[in-house]
């Protein structure tokens, strides 16, 4: 019996791989394969670079460009993930190298707490907490901005962070710090030069993830970033891509450009995720070789 097992197990893994390759590899060609006809009507530079979006003809004309959708994408997951990497990686820190077992053991429960609530309360949060703060000191007429939407999003990708750069840190202790103490090293020498730089290149595999989260998340952002169509700036209002793909697609007509146009945005949104993972994963593989 233990022979089978050893035999069909393998078999097994192998199978599983192949399911999750061929389940990407359809999502693709579903996604291109449905683009393919926006492109025949609309020019790609208008659509890419385009600020206008206008499924609908109010006697100036349709028009389909998502250049602003873009930015607004780019804008607030990119100021959401620095948010989350500075404190996030700060926590780790005190949680891995300052914090007792039970207080670490007791955050961590907290932190994964984070990972399993429903983005619309997040969003319902942003809305009733954030929003009015942000009218009340004055950074922005409705409340409704980039910022807000970004720490929003932070704290969202908080769990991820934490929890990946803490035990990544804990196993770096544990392996260096008995011989940081026989050479008389100070602790939090041997932590900021020694456990925070070996962490790198586990801090960029976190990235990762919290850059996909980021990107695709639609019900909280779009609870809190305003939902305007415009090129956005900080303080101001903006648009996604996954919030123009949701807020859109129920009532585009199936077959018409317009249900074209909102898969090609989001063939688009997949673009950009995966040119921001190779160059992550380019950059994990320099670090390689220089520590090499």
């Amino acid at each position: 019996m233990r022979k089978i097992g050893n035999a069909l197990f393998p078999r097994l893994i192998c199978l599983l791989t192949a399911l999750t390759v061929l389940s990407l590899a359809f999502v693709l060609i579903f996604i291109v394969r449905e683009s393919l006809p926006a492109f025949q009507e609309i020019a790609p530079a208008d659509f890419l670079l385009g600020q206008r979006w206008m499924p609908v003809d109010y006697g100036t004309g349709v028009s389909y460009g998502i250049g602003n959708y873009i930015a607004g994408t780019l804008y607030v997951s990119v100021a959401a993930i620095a948010l989350a990497v500075v404190v996030g990686v700060g926590t780790a820190v005190f949680l891995s190298c300052a914090a007792s077992e039970t207080t670490r053991g007791l955050l961590c429960s907290m932190i994964d707490l984070l990972a399993g609530i429903p983005s619309v309360i997040y969003g319902f949060i942003g809305l009733c907490v954030l929003v009015p703060l942000f009218q009340r000191l004055h950074l922005s007429s409705s409340g409704h901005s980039v910022l807000a939407a970004a720490i929003l999003l932070a704290v969202m990708l908080l769990p991820f962070l934490v929890s990946a750069c803490c035990e990544t840190m804990l196993a770096i202790r544990q392996r260096y710090l008995p011989a940081a103490n026989a050479l008389g090293v100070a602790y939090w020498h041997t932590v900021a030069h020694v456990i925070l730089p070996l962490s790198v290149r586990n801090i960029l595999l976190s990235v990762v993830l919290a850059v996909g989260r980021a990107m695709g998340e639609t019900m909280a952002v779009m609870m809190v970033m305003g939902n305007a169509g415009v090129f956005p700036s900080l303080l101001g209002k903006g648009e996604t891509i996954a919030s123009l793909i949701a807020l859109e697609m129920g009532t585009a007509a199936v077959g018409s450009t317009h249900y074209h146009a909102l898969y090609a945005a989001g063939l688009v949104l997949m673009g950009i995720l995966l040119a921001i993972n190779t160059g992550i994963a380019l950059l994990r593989r320099r670090l390689l070789r220089m520590e090499g």
